[in-house]
């Protein structure tokens, strides 16, 4: 697949996994235009999480649903911090741990430790149908929750179940901050400079439109998006652009909901047109 996507510039809006997604669509020959949607920062008050952190070492939960891969490693960032790491490995890995998808897999897989359960649908929904099949009768179920999604439904559904949760958010976004780069970034859309935009979660497309409203550039988005291929790494983002009257071009192949598979998709279907989009400078860009 190397340099199936040379001359092709590619959109991207990932934040949490950023340089990764860029390295793997530049090693295919991309130019890649960064623009993250928020910018991520600890959680203000650290005593909650360190305060969670201590019960789940103190007493290990029965179970641990993680939400992103990021919020792991922001616990792991604090257990460093205060000298507990080895008590709060040995914690979960005596837990039945539960992944929303691949991300937190493979922050776990970092700290040698592996998820009992992955999700088959990387969404809220999916962690709720999955708990489903499962006895929580007065276990002690920890919920790392993540910004800017109402977790309600999810932790009202497993207290249902006859569990107690135990919930901490380890990070919060500053959305503002990166509402300039946003709008540059559909102006380069608007003006046929952008051959396909990337959207690796579901939060992307409502930021993406809030953006544009707050600045009074909803329509030069829409305009922008008629012009260049929407690329969706799942069933998540595609309900979200649907939801707002987008449609999906590019589609991972057999439900594999992953940047690689996602990346050959881009790569098949730009393969069909040639680049509209050049750039002087190969590699990857980013909005300052």
């Amino acid at each position: 697949m190397a340099d199936k996507l040379s001359g092709y510039r590619i959109l991207i809006l990932e934040t949490r996994e950023e340089a990764q997604f860029s390295r793997l669509l530049a090693e295919q020959g991309a130019d890649v235009l960064q623009c993250p949607m928020f910018i991520i920062h600890d959680a203000p008050d650290p005593a909650p999480i360190e305060a969670w952190i201590r019960r789940s070492i103190d007493r290990p939960f029965d179970d641990l649903v993680l939400m992103t891969g990021e919020g792991l490693r922001r616990l792991m960032k604090v257990v460093r911090r205060i000298g507990l790491e080895q008590e709060f490995i040995t914690s979960l890995g005596a837990t039945r741990t539960f992944a929303r998808g691949p991300k937190p897999g493979r922050a776990l897989r970092e700290i040698g430790l592996e998820p009992k359960v992955t999700t088959e649908t990387p969404t809220s929904e999916g962690v709720a149908e999955i708990l489903k099949r499962v006895d929580l009768t007065q276990h002690r179920v920890g919920l790392q929750l993540y910004p800017d999604k109402d977790h309600g439904t999810l932790t009202n559904a497993i207290k249902a179940q006859g569990a107690d949760v135990d919930t901490v958010l380890p990070y919060i976004y500053d959305a503002q901050a990166a509402d300039t780069n946003i709008i540059e970034a559909i102006e380069e859309m608007a003006n046929g400079r952008v051959d396909a935009i990337a959207l690796t979660n579901a939060n992307q497309v409502r930021r993406l439109i809030d953006a544009a409203e707050s600045r009074g550039f909803d329509t030069k988005l829409r305009e922008g998006l008629a012009r260049t291929q929407i690329a969706s790494v799942g069933p998540a983002v595609s309900d979200a652009l649907r939801a707002h009257g987008l449609r999906t071009d590019i589609y991972p192949a057999d439900d594999a909901f992953f940047m690689r598979p996602l990346i050959s998709a881009m790569s098949i279907a730009l393969g069909k047109t040639p680049p509209r989009a050049t750039c002087e400078d190969r590699g990857a860009q980013s909005f300052d």
